[in-house]
């Protein structure tokens, strides 16, 4: 018997949680019980990933219009329900920590099974009135599905009632086979914001001192922080600019993957850190902070990188100290990282998803 599988995300462009929802997609599209509909409601309503053929893809037929926001709001929400009532899905998949209430209210009273994901940093606050709203409606989801174990402890406080099961992202795998020399860069990627702490990342590498090495940091602009600026300038104040470099936005980040010896990551607040996943996969040892959430499911503490407690930035520098001198924990570590890091790929985690809304 035919299952229909409907998955509702505002649009399919840029960011972690697009491409996420992207593969799983493409992962259901191959369930021969199973037929996908994709419904896209946001305002932009983008695609930009490949879909397979045997996708349906739902769209408004307005154009959402910001000068009239909540009369296109309102039109949102019908839209929603009038097509989930004309599918009659055996499952829904939703995505978004401020959409999901969207979509919960759009399908209240509905008999339909719910099943809904945030990708943020669990114990993020979302302002008064968001967080009544999933209070109240969170609890309406058939299943909530988290990214950490840190975030499954936090939401079983937060809807006590609810059913809750941790499944991570799925790893875009390094191609290893390519062969680029190593050189001695410890590597981080991440976009400049704040709360990443590259400004102190740049400070404890100065203080290491160590001659031969470099730190490449790959990522852009974000949040309207001005971080390239701010973090050039403390480059050039210090007078580091031989050893540390900005590498802006890259669209080959596995070369940078590739070419680097050792990856650190000074984030404080994280959903699901992808790129630790990238850097262990192309063989990485890894410093991370142990920050909420997601560094703790990857790593294992003295196995395969090391996790330091949050802001312990003494800490963070003996342990990549210790990377830079001992080629052979560094090579111990990669290559444990990188057989860690499998439980990761792409067919366990939809199956996974797959196990817990079908179930």
């Amino acid at each position: 018997m035919i299952k229909q599988l409907v998955i509702v995300i505002p649009s399919l462009g840029i960011g972690g949680m697009e491409r996420v929802m992207s593969e799983l997609v493409n992962h259901f599209s191959l369930k021969s019980d199973l037929k996908v509909h994709l419904v896209l409601y946001g305002i932009n309503r983008d695609i930009l990933y490949d879909l397979p053929e045997n996708i349906v893809i739902h769209i408004p037929l307005f154009k959402f219009n910001n000068n009239f926001r909540i009369w296109n709001t309102l039109k949102t929400l019908c839209f929603l329900r009038s097509q989930i009532q004309s599918l009659k899905p055996d499952k829904i998949l939703s995505f978004g920590e401020y959409w999901n209430s969207f979509v919960l209210l759009a399908l209240y009273g509905m008999k339909y099974p719910v099943f809904i994901s945030d990708r943020c940093q669990p114990n993020k606050r979302f302002g008064l009135l968001h967080d009544r709203l999933r209070k109240w409606l969170y609890p309406c989801a058939k299943g909530i599905i988290t990214q950490t174990s840190q975030a499954e402890v936090i939401y079983r406080l937060l809807f006590k009632k609810s059913i809750i099961k941790t499944i991570g992202n799925p790893i875009h795998f390094v191609n290893t086979n390519e062969v680029i020399e190593k050189e001695n860069i410890v590597l981080t990627v991440g976009r400049l914001i704040d709360t990443k702490h590259h400004d102190e990342l740049i400070k404890l590498f100065t203080r290491i001192n160590k001659p031969g090495w470099k730190l490449v940091i790959v990522g852009g602009d974000a949040l309207k922080q001005k971080g390239f600026i701010r973090l050039q300038e403390l480059i050039n104040e210090l007078d580091v600019s031989d050893r540390i470099i900005l590498a802006g936005i890259c669209k080959n980040v596995e070369k940078y993957y590739l070419q680097s010896k050792i990856f650190a990551f000074t984030s404080s607040s994280e959903g699901f850190p992808n790129v630790i996943g990238e850097a262990m996969s192309a063989g990485l040892p890894v410093v991370a902070f142990d920050c909420i959430a997601g560094p703790s499911d990857m790593i294992t503490d003295g196995v395969d990188g090391f996790l330091v407690p949050l802001f312990n930035y003494d800490l963070f520098s003996d342990k990549l100290l210790m990377l830079i001198e001992r080629e052979d924990i560094r090579i111990e570590y990669g290559t444990k990282a990188q057989s860690s890091i499998m439980k990761y790929n792409m067919r366990y985690i939809g199956d996974e998803y797959y196990k817990f809304i079908f179930s």
